[in-house]
C-alpha cells in the first residue's frame, strides 16, 4: 500500500533467533519499522469536511466498512488513523461479543441491598444465603450503591430475593440483610440522571427515573 512505503527500514530479529554457529552473526530481517506513530494534522482532523457519518453493523470489521465506504478493503486502517476512541478502545464489539467479555470480567454475584452495611459484610467474610443455602465469600462493598461483590463458593447459586447472613470477621456476632441478588455483569455500576452521574441514598434506592 503506498502510505506505507514511506516507513523507514530497519534490521528486526524474528522470534528466538540465536547467532549462527561459530559466526556470532544473528539473522535479521530488513522490514518497515510500523512502530512509528503518524499523527494526522488536528486542523485536518477537526475539519467536519473529511468526514462521513457511518453506522457500525452488528458483527462488521473493519475491512467489511472499507469495502461498504470505499469499494475496497485496502483502507481499514485509516478508521483507526483518524478516529482516537477507535485507537485507544478498539474496533466496536458485537452485542454477542460483548456479553462474553463482561462474564469474563465480572464473573462474580452482586447483592443489592438498602439496609446499612456499614462495619459488617466486610471483604474476606463469608456469607450464607438463607433462602438459596449458597455460600461465598465477600470481595468488596459498595457502599455508595449498597452491593455486596460476592465470590461463589461452590455451585448452588443465590436466589434473586435472598436473605444473605455474615458471621463477622472477629468473631463477635451475625449480621443479614435482605436483598436482590444478581450476575455481576449485570449489577448496576452508576447511575446517571439527564446524561450526568449522580449519587443516591442507598437507603432509598435510585428512584424510577
Amino acid at each position: 500500500m503506498d502510505y506505507f512505503k514511506y516507513f523507514p527500514r530497519v534490521e528486526y530479529v524474528f522470534g528466538n533467533e540465536a547467532e549462527d554457529i561459530g559466526t556470532g552473526i544473528v539473522v535479521t530481517e530488513l522490514i518497515q519499522d510500523m512502530s512509528l506513530y503518524v499523527d494526522v494534522i488536528d486542523e485536518i482532523k477537526r475539519s467536519k469536511a473529511f468526514y462521513l457519518k457511518y453506522y457500525i453493523q452488528e458483527h462488521e470489521r473493519p475491512d467489511n466498512a472499507s469495502m461498504n465506504l470505499y469499494g475496497s478493503p485496502s483502507y481499514h486502517w485509516t478508521f483507526f488513523l483518524m478516529n482516537d476512541h477507535l485507537r485507544e478502545s478498539g474496533w466496536p464489539l458485537s452485542f454477542r461479543q460483548m456479553e462474553k467479555q463482561l462474564k469474563r470480567d465480572f464473573p462474580h454475584t452482586v447483592a443489592m441491598t438498602k439496609d446499612d452495611l456499614t462495619g459488617h459484610f466486610k471483604p474476606g467474610e463469608i456469607v450464607i444465603g438463607q433462602n438459596s443455602g449458597a455460600r461465598g465469600k465477600v470481595l468488596r462493598r459498595r457502599l455508595d450503591v449498597g452491593a455486596i461483590h460476592i465470590e461463589l463458593i461452590g455451585t448452588i447459586p443465590f436466589s434473586p430475593i435472598e436473605r444473605v447472613i455474615s458471621k463477622s470477621i472477629d468473631a463477635i456476632g451475625t449480621q443479614s440483610v435482605d436483598c436482590n441478588t444478581m450476575p455481576e455483569y449485570k449489577s448496576p455500576h452508576h447511575y446517571i440522571q439527564n446524561g450526568e452521574r449522580v449519587d443516591i441514598d442507598p437507603a432509598t434506592g435510585p428512584g424510577a427515573l
